[in-house]
């Protein structure tokens, strides 16, 4: 009997792996969507790119842009993120710029260039509509509590990594997954 070859099981791979121009355009198209919302300032979008990432993980058990999600008091954030915008702020492509929402101070970011929509599969795309248009309305506050339900959040503690396997233990509304009882 010979061994299976790779090619014959898919191996999903659980520990991300960062791709940073895929987070790059996932962040310039979701701003391009929702900049003009008063209400998306950073930390909403650091629970917009959560969701885009653990649901496209949980849907087709791949990473969509590979990001590490730290379990933080405010809900769960990128690694990396704040070098990555700094970065494209200093090659022109995000603007910061410091506001106020409902009387607290906000950080936002300003598109400058659009996004390369030629690096998604239409899933990916598919994926981050759908978490836009579910969530990019929502203040922080809801947000922030809707997160803080999520599974992969609540079996993490605090200071750890969020495992992206979590997301298959998620029940409604949470999950975006329609698994077979069978299995």
């Amino acid at each position: 009997m010979s061994e299976p070859s790779a090619t014959q099981y898919a191996v999903r791979v659980s520990v991300p792996e960062l791709n940073v121009v895929k987070l790059k355009n996932v962040l310039l198209y979701m701003l391009e969507r929702c900049a003009g919302k008063p209400n998306l300032g950073e930390f909403v979008l650091n629970k917009l790119l959560y969701f885009c990432d653990f649901n496209y993980y949980e849907l087709y058990e791949e990473h969509l842009t590979g990001a590490r999600y730290k379990k933080l008091p405010y809900g769960p954030a990128p690694e990396n993120l704040d070098n990555i915008i700094t970065q494209m702020i200093a090659d022109g492509h995000l603007k910061r710029v410091k506001t106020t929402y409902q009387g607290f101070p906000q950080i936002r970011y300003l598109p400058l260039v659009k996004a390369d929509l030629t690096k998604f599969s239409a899933a990916e795309k598919t994926v981050i509509d759908d978490v836009i248009q579910q969530m990019s309305d929502w203040n922080a506050n809801m947000i922030n509590d809707y997160t803080h339900k999520d599974m992969p959040w609540l079996a993490t503690d605090e200071g750890d990594y969020l495992s992206y396997n979590l997301a298959f233990y998620r029940e409604l509304p949470y999950s975006v997954r329609v698994y077979n009882n069978e299995n």
